[in-house]
């Protein structure tokens, strides 16, 4: 019998993109009763919708995917509203979960919540030696405090919360929306639209900063084997253990996308975090998870499927 078998299972955010993946993995470790609560059916920022979840669920495991999240741009304009819904949405479920007897909670935190100038790569060790980045450390700090959350019940209440650190995510049925979507996939979607028209590429910053990318089975996979094998207090970054610049990242999706004009960049705009680079040893520890998908391999797989599924995307989202 497998670990999931006889467990009912609970995924906030399971029709997002992460969640989605995640679902399908759950299924295929022996899952047969997973609940996943859709917005605005279950608004998770209110107490009682909450509970009516839990009710409905009645959950063993929990795994709180759901968050108000997009890009730099979205997260400058949108500072109190990240700040609150995602705070909101962890604290209370936390707390409700623990009062609802729910044997293992799985929150996932953000790269976001990392200081700004962390030391490369991103170690556990370092979550609070500094103040995350100015344009995303509202969303970051509302969901670090699910680990202080889980810590802090794990010592009071023997509550078994464990705190997950994916970095950025990527890979088919990404959001595409250029007003939230993040680097990838906003990268993937202009350059297509700019190959279609003959026109020219403007991308923020001066390409300079580096991040790391994570395919989205990959996470899908590190979540359900922290979930089945970890039971420890201690955050856990889960990442390829490589890094891009955003310059040769634009360069790659260019080829992949048959895009040959030129590649401008708005020095305007913000950079936002330098680097991004985590050390991805406790989670091959801890439970055994190395990210498998090669990221030239991951792109591609994501291209094609925009390109498959493009057509009317703006009008099927706002349905």
């Amino acid at each position: 019998m497998s670990f999931w078998s006889d467990k009912r299972v609970c995924v906030t955010g399971g029709a997002g993109f992460l969640g989605s993946f995640l679902v399908e993995e759950l299924a295929r470790h022996g899952a047969a009763d997973i609940f996943v609560p859709e917005y605005p059916d279950y608004d998770l920022v209110k107490r009682d919708d909450i509970l009516r979840m839990l009710a409905d669920a009645r959950p063993d495991v929990v795994i709180h995917l759901a968050a108000v999240v997009g890009g730099i741009g979205a997260n400058m304009a949108n500072p109190g509203k990240y700040f609150y819904d995602n705070a909101m949405m962890g604290i209370q479920l936390i707390e409700e979960s623990r009062k609802a007897g729910v044997g293992k909670f799985v929150a996932l935190g953000t790269i976001c919540a990392y200081p700004k100038f962390a030391p490369i790569p991103f170690r556990e060790e370092e979550l609070w030696n500094g103040y995350p980045e100015e344009t995303n450390a509202p969303y970051g700090l509302a969901k670090k405090m699910m680990l202080v959350q889980c810590q802090a019940y794990r010592q009071q209440y023997g509550f078994d919360g464990i705190f997950l650190l994916p970095v950025n995510l990527y890979g088919p049925r990404d959001n595409f929306n250029l007003e939230s979507s993040h680097v990838i996939p906003a990268m993937i979607r202009k350059m297509i639209a700019a190959r279609d028209a003959g026109e020219t590429v403007v991308l923020w910053g001066d390409g300079s900063p580096t991040r790391e990318f994570l395919f989205v089975e990959d996470c899908a996979r590190a979540i359900v084997l922290a979930a089945e094998h970890y039971d420890g207090a201690e955050p856990v970054n889960l990442g390829a253990g490589w890094e891009i610049s955003i310059k040769d990242l634009a360069e790659t999706i260019a080829k992949h996308v048959g895009y040959e004009g030129e590649i401008v960049w708005d020095t305007s705009k913000p950079n936002g975090q330098p680097r991004r680079k985590l050390d991805v040893t406790r989670a091959k520890e801890y439970f055994g998870f190395e990210a498998a998908v090669p990221f030239d391999e991951g792109v591609k797989r994501t291209v094609e499927w925009w390109e498959a599924n493009r057509e009317g995307y703006d009008e099927r989202t706002r349905s």
